[in-house]
């Protein structure tokens, strides 16, 4: 599995703006292959700031790579820049390999 998350450093009384736009987009990535979950995170506040991350699952490294090359990503992201006065700066882009993934045991499962 591949980990994709955006770090957002969103200016202090912008959050509703930000998470509107967030909440009411076309997103695609349901459409997409290898595509597992998103979730949009909304962190502490700091002095001039409150921290947004999106975070996305994707299966494998390849099927995040393809989606960022795909039309249904332009299309998603046709209107980012309009989004730009809420930041104070550009979103932080990180990508993880999943090495490992501990879950909660099913209380049907068989041992």
């Amino acid at each position: 599995m591949f980990i994709a998350m955006n770090r957002f450093r969103v200016k202090k009384g912008s959050e509703e703006a930000f998470e509107s736009a967030w909440l009411n987009r076309d997103s695609q990535l349901s459409t997409m292959p290898g595509f597992v979950a998103f979730h949009l995170l909304k962190g502490p506040a700091g002095a001039d700031h409150t921290l947004y991350a999106s975070h996305t699952i994707w299966q494998s490294r390849a099927a995040f790579e393809a989606w960022t090359k795909s039309e249904a990503f332009r299309t998603a992201h046709g209107r980012a820049g309009e989004r730009k006065p809420l930041y104070l700066d550009h979103p932080q882009f990180e990508g993880f390999e999943v090495r490992q993934t501990i879950g909660r045991a099913r209380a049907d499962a068989v041992p």
